[in-house]
């Protein structure tokens, strides 16, 4: 009997803790990162923001990264722009004719 108690209690901490890991965090899901951004752009400071949202600092900057991976996310379907990138004036110019023989 003590070995089933044993096992059946092993089980439901097993079960709390994969539970508990694979819910998301209660409070990432309720900040406003738009008003969030909207404060970091108007030049306030992190313990600002989050003093004024009430929220951490820390979700400010979770906010500041999703925000990070969202622009760079965007500017990944925009064609290159550097030099490298780019034909060069040579390669792009139409053969020269040759010299004609009199």
């Amino acid at each position: 009997m003590k070995r089933f108690a044993m096992t059946v209690a092993a089980s439901l901490i097993g079960m709390t803790i994969g539970l508990a890991i694979s819910m998301p965090a209660y409070a990432a899901s309720k900040v406003d990162c738009d008003a969030v951004m909207s404060e970091i752009n108007s030049g306030k400071t992190t313990k600002a923001v989050a003093a004024d949202l009430k929220i951490s600092a820390s979700s400010v900057y979770k906010c500041k990264k999703k925000a990070k991976a969202a622009a760079k996310a965007a500017g990944e379907g925009a064609p290159a722009a550097s030099p490298a990138a780019e034909a060069s004036p040579a390669a792009a110019a139409p053969p020269a004719a040759a010299p004609k023989k009199p």
